[in-house]
C-alpha cells in the first residue's frame, strides 16, 4: 500500500475507484484532516481505462524422466507446480480469501470500502498500517514482479508510487473483464510466493506439510494463507523467530475466519491450538540430488549447447532460463535396468572411497543411445568424502573433466584402417622387442608434418614379439606390432578413421597426432569410447550419443528427437574387425583369464604407458560398453600400480583386470533375458586368411597362429596376491 499525504493523494484514488465503476452512489467521505475531496475534478484528469495485462507463462519446473517414465531429476529457478482451483482444497481458498480479500466475489477490480477503510486508517497514522489491494491487484503486481529481469525492474514493480498503483489498477480492470473470479484466484493462488522456496499453493503445501493442495487441513491452509503476506519474514526455514512469526500470523487468519463465519470459534480455537506442523520436505533440484547425477549432467549440458535444442533459445543463458521455467517433461534414453547393471558391477570392484575412479558407459548400436552412465565415486563438492565434482563419464562439454588416455583401445582404430586398406586378418608383420621410428618422416599427421620420433623406443607391455597378424596382433595387444601397422596404412590415415566414429579429445581439444596415437596417448571419456564402438556394432552405422528422446512442453506439445546415423565404415569391414575382437576374449587374447559373457561379444583392453590409466571397450550386436579407470588426481603421477582398490591388493593393473571385469559383469546382468543375437559372418573371400600375401609383409617367417605362452598379463603378473574371482 502507497503512503497518501494530503487532500490530493487522496482524491487521486478516490478517482480511481470512481472510473472504476466501484463507487456505488450513496457512499461519502468523512473529513480526513479536515480537507474536502472534489471527486469529479480528479478524475477528469486522469485516463483509467481497462488495459491488458500480457502475462507470460509462469516459471515452472521442468522434469526429467527415465525411458520407463520415472523422474530422476528436475529444475527449477521457482520451484512450482501449476495445478487448477479444483485440485485446491476448499478450506485453502477459504483461508485465503478470508484474510487477503474477503469480499473478493462481491466487488470489482478494487475493494472501494477495503481501499477507503485502509486509507482512512494509513492518513491518521502517516503510514502504512492497512493494505487495501484485492487480490486481483495482487495478482497484478506479481505478474510484473515475476516479469522484471533486472533489479530495477524489481523495483519498479514494487514501487510505493502512484504511477505503480494507477497501472496495477488498469491491468485489474481489464483481468476482470477478461476472466472469471475463480480464473483470477486460480492465477493468485499459482502464482504467490510463500516462503521457504516454494511457488505456488501446490509446491507450498508439499513443501511445508508434504501433502498436495487438495489435501489441505484447516490448520495447514490458515498457515499457508497467513504466509503470503511476508513471505520472507514468515519462513519456517529461516529459524525459531520466522517460525514464531507465522504461527501467529496463522491464528490471526483462523481468527478472521471465525469472524466471518467461515468456522465455528470452537474450530478456531481447537486449530490454534495445534504446533505449526512445519515438515520441511525437500524440494529437491538440479542433478546434485539425482540417484543419476552424471547422467542427469549429461542431458542439462546437452541441452544448453546442442544444436539440435535451438529452439529452447540462441544463447547457453537463454537455454538454461528455458530449461528452469519452461516446465518441460524431458524423456530420456536412461535405462534403469542397464544403469543399476553398471552400478553393481563398478561397486563389486571399486570402492567410492578409492583415489582411482571407475566410470561406465553404455550405447545401444544403431542409435547411440546412452543407456547408462555410471562411476565409483558419488557425485558433490565435500572432498574429504572423496566425492567428485565434475562429469567423470563425459566429455567437458558434457560437465566433464579433462578424460584420462585411452590405451590400447585405440589400436582398434589401426586395425579397422587396415581392413578398409585391403589387410586380411592374417595378414601380418614382423613385431621387434621394441620399437623405434626408422626417421623423422616415418610418420605423417594430417597437415603434413613430420611426427616420427627415431629418438624414443616403445617396448610391449603386453604380448610378445615376433611375426604377428591382425588377428594375433589385436588379441595380445602388441605394442610394436600396431606401431609398425599404423606405420603402414599412415598415422592421418587411422586419425581419419577415428574421426569417422566420432572420437574426439575430452576436453574438447584437437586430437594430438603423434607416432604413438595407436597406443592411445589421447585423453577420452567412456560416453565418447562406447560410441565409437558402438557403430562397429553397429556394421559401421555411427549415431552420435543421444540422451534425450522426447520433450513435451508446458502445453503439451512433444517434440521427439531420432538418432542422426551415417554410415562411417564399410560394412564388411566392420564385421572384419568385430570378428577379430572377438578373439580378444579367447585363449590368445588379453581378456583370456577373464573370459567371455556366454554370447557374441568383441572388445579391446586398453593399459597406457607406465600403468597410468586402464581400459576396456567391447560390445555385443545389442549393447557397447567402455568402462575407464584412473586417478583424478593425476593419472600420470598417481599411477595403478602397487595400489589397493575395491579391497584388493593389485602390484599392476592392466585393463582386463578391472575395467574387463567390471565391463563382463554388467553386460551379463544388462543382457539378462534378452535373446542372444550374432555378428555377421566375416566375408571370408575378402578378408579371410591372407590370400595370396601368405609371405609376411616384412620378409619373416610365416604366420605362427599357435598359443604363445607368453602373450599375456597371467594371473601372477598382475596381482600381488590370489587373483580375484
Amino acid at each position: 500500500m502507497i503512503r497518501i499525504e494530503g487532500s490530493k493523494g487522496v482524491a487521486l484514488l478516490l478517482a480511481l475507484a470512481v472510473v472504476a465503476g466501484v463507487l456505488v452512489a450513496g457512499i461519502s467521505l468523512p473529513a480526513v484532516g479536515g480537507v474536502g475531496v472534489g471527486i469529479v475534478t480528479a478524475s477528469n484528469d486522469l485516463d483509467v481505462k481497462p488495459e491488458d495485462l500480457q502475462e507470460p507463462p509462469l516459471s515452472e519446473k521442468s522434469v526429467v524422466l527415465d525411458a520407463d517414465g520415472h523422474q530422476i531429476a528436475q529444475f527449477y529457478e521457482q520451484y512450482r507446480e501449476i495445478v487448477p482451483l479444483d485440485r485446491v482444497a476448499a478450506v485453502m481458498k477459504t483461508a485465503i480469501i478470508s484474510i487477503e480479500d474477503y469480499r473478493f466475489y462481491q466487488h470489482g477490480p478494487i475493494d472501494i470500502q477495503g481501499t477507503l477503510r485502509a486509507l482512512a486508517k494509513n492518513v491518521t497514522t502517516g503510514g502504512v498500517a492497512q493494505g487495501g489491494s484485492s487480490i486481483t491487484q495482487q495478482y497484478v503486481k506479481q505478474v510484473m514482479l515475476n516479469k522484471a529481469r533486472t533489479k530495477k525492474e524489481q523495483e519498479e514493480a514494487l514501487a510505493p508510487s502512484y504511477g505503480r498503483k494507477l497501472n496495477e489498477l488498469r491491468y485489474a480492470m481489464g483481468l476482470e473483464q477478461k476472466y472469471t473470479k475463480d480464473q483470477i484466484l486460480e492465477k493468485y493462488l499459482n502464482i504467490a510466493y510463500f516462503g521457504a522456496g516454494a511457488y505456488g499453493v501446490e509446491a507450498a503445501a508439499k513443501r511445508f506439510f508434504g501433502v498436495s493442495a487438495a489435501d489441505l487441513s484447516l490448520v495447514q491452509a490458515a498457515t499457508l494463507a497467513g504466509a503470503v503476506q511476508k513471505p520472507n519474514e514468515t519462513d519456517p526455514a529461516a529459524g525459531k523467530k520466522s517460525r514464531g512469526l507465522l504461527l501467529a500470523r496463522r491464528d490471526v487468519v483462523l481468527d478472521r475466519m471465525a469472524q466471518l463465519k467461515k468456522i465455528t470459534p470452537g474450530q478456531a480455537a481447537e486449530a490454534k491450538a495445534e504446533p505449526l506442523g512445519y515438515k520441511g520436505t525437500p524440494l529437491p533440484g538440479g542433478c546434485e540430488s539425482s540417484p543419476y547425477p552424471y547422467f542427469c549432467m549429461y542431458v542439462r549440458a546437452d541441452i544448453l549447447t546442442n544444436p539440435v535444442f535451438a529452439a529452447f533459445g540462441r544463447t547457453r543463458q537463454d537455454r538454461d532460463q528455458f530449461l528452469k521455467r519452461g516446465g518441460l517433461v524431458i524423456r530420456t534414453t536412461l535405462d534403469p535396468k542397464l544403469q543399476a547393471a553398471a552400478d553393481a558391477a563398478i561397486k563389486d570392484r571399486v570402492d567410492a572411497t578409492d583415489d582411482p575412479v571407475a566410470s561406465e558407459a553404455l550405447v545401444e548400436p544403431g542409435t547411440g543411445r546412452i543407456r547408462a552412465m555410471a562411476a565409483s565415486r558419488r557425485y558433490g563438492t565435500d572432498a574429504r568424502k572423496k566425492q567428485i565434482s565434475y562429469n567423470v563419464v563425459a566429455d567437458r562439454a558434457h560437465g566433464g573433466g579433462t578424460g584420462f588416455q585411452a590405451g590400447s583401445t585405440f589400436k582398434v582404430f589401426t586395425l579397422l584402417t587396415a581392413l578398409k586398406q585391403g589387410w586380411r586378418v592374417d595378414d601380418g608383420l614382423d613385431s621387434p622387442a621394441g620399437y623405434t621410428a626408422p626417421g623423422y618422416s616415418s610418420f605423417t599427421d594430417c597437415k603434413g608434418r613430420n611426427v616420427g620420433d627415431p629418438a624414443h623406443t616403445v617396448a610391449n607391455d603386453e604380448g610378445s614379439g615376433g611375426f604377428k597378424t591382425l588377428k594375433t596382433g589385436t588379441w595380445q595387444s602388441v605394442n610394436t606390432f600396431f606401431l609398425k601397422l599404423e606405420q603402414k596404412v599412415g598415422l592421418c590415415d587411422v586419425v581419419r578413421t577415428a574421426e569417422s566414429l566420432g572420437v574426439k579429445r575430452a576436453d574438447g581439444g584437437p586430437l594430438q597426432q603423434y607416432e604413438t596415437f595407436t597406443l592411445g596417448v589421447n585423453e577420452m571419456d567412456p560416453v565418447t569410447v562406447a560410441t565409437a564402438y558402438a557403430a562397429i556394432a553397429a556394421r559401421g552405422s555411427y549415431c552420435p550419443p543421444q540422451a534425450v528422446s522426447a520433450i513435451t512442453d508446458r502445453n503439451g506439445k512433444t517434440t521427439r528427437y531420432q538418432p542422426k546415423c551415417r554410415q562411417a565404415l564399410d560394412p564388411e569391414v566392420a564385421d572384419a574387425a568385430a570378428d577379430v575382437m572377438r578373439g580378444v576374449f579367447g585363449p590368445q587374447g588379453t581378456m583370456s583369464a577373464v573370459g567371455g559373457i556366454g554370447r557374441d561379444a568383441a572388445g579391446k583392453t586398453g593399459t597406457s604407458d607406465d600403468y597410468s590409466t586402464a581400459w576396456f571397450a567391447g560390445f555385443t550386436p545389442d549393447l557397447a560398453g567402455a568402462v575407464s579407470l584412473g586417478d583424478p588426481r593425476g593419472a600420470s603421477t598417481h599411477r595403478l600400480s602397487g595400489v589397493t582398490i575395491g579391497g584388493r591388493y593389485y602390484s599392476v593393473v592392466f585393463g582386463a583386470d578391472i575395467s574387463g571385469r567390471i565391463w563382463k559383469k554388467t553386460m551379463i546382468s544388462a543382457l539378462k533375458g534378452v535373446p542372444k543375437s550374432s555378428f555377421p559372418p566375416i566375408d571370408s573371400a575378402r578378408f579371410g586368411g591372407c590370400g595370396d600375401r601368405c609371405a609376411p609383409r616384412d620378409d619373416v617367417p610365416p604366420v605362427d597362429n599357435g598359443w604363445d605362452p607368453g602373450f599375456g598379463p597371467g594371473p601372477d603378473r598382475t596381482f600381488g596376491g590370489p587373483p580375484p574371482m
